[in-house]
């Protein structure tokens, strides 16, 4: 059973998720929060292995409070639930090792992909919040895209073919599972070479790779 904790300032925001997870029976919900300071003293208490936190809150942010989470608890993943238009918020969170972002507008089952992947061990970056994240970074300097876009490009053509493979079925937002069996190899080969990816793009998390991956143009079409 994977346990969650639901973090949200607006009781109705935290019941539609809880109805959603609710869907799936290997997920349970063993705490609310309304504030970012009651979401970490949950977790440390019921140390589940999701926390799902919206990003911003009163109380102590979704940021700040994953980081917190991340010192104190570091088994828990984090999940941050954004909506359009927080795009600085975002790239806050990916470095204080925040492991899934999802859109609460999005498709409801990625709340039930997001914590799958996130309890597996890795890590769950919708699409959308990845585009997201993609067009804010085109919107600064035309010059530092640039710089970013042709950095991405020259750790991804450092990477094997089949880790270019893997890192861009993860920026589609794949699971271990799902990329292991697109690719028809083992999940503990996919494991391995999300680990190499990782060391090799010098990234936190699969969500920062995810960004590298998008930034690269090497994410395929959904």
């Amino acid at each position: 059973m994977i346990r969650v904790l639901v973090a949200d300032d607006e009781p109705m925001v935290r019941a539609g998720v809880r109805a959603i997870l609710a869907t799936d029976p290997g997920i349970s919900v063993v705490a609310e929060a309304a504030t970012g300071h009651e979401a970490v003293e949950l977790v440390q208490r019921h140390r589940p292995e999701v926390a799902m936190l919206d990003i911003r809150m009163p109380g102590g942010d979704g940021i700040e409070a994953a980081a917190e989470i991340r010192r104190t608890v570091p088994a828990t993943g984090v999940v941050i639930l954004t909506t359009f238009g927080e795009d600085d918020y975002i790239l806050e969170a990916l470095g204080h090792g925040a492991a899934g972002f999802l859109i609460k507008s999005g498709d409801p089952q990625e709340l039930i992909a997001g914590v799958r992947a996130v309890a597996d061990g890795g890590a769950y970056l919708s699409p959308k919040v990845a585009a997201r994240v993609v067009a804010h970074l085109a919107a600064g300097d035309t010059a530092m895209l640039a710089g970013r876009r042709r950095a991405a490009r020259g750790l991804v053509d450092a990477l094997t073919v089949r880790e270019r493979e893997v890192l861009a079925h993860l920026g589609g937002g794949l699971s271990n599972g799902q990329i292991a069996r697109r690719l028809h190899v083992a999940e503990g080969t996919v494991k391995a070479h999300v680990s190499s990816i990782l060391m090799r793009l010098d990234v936190p998390n699969r969500a920062a790779a995810a960004v590298v991956a998008h930034e690269a143009g090497i994410v395929p079409e959904q």
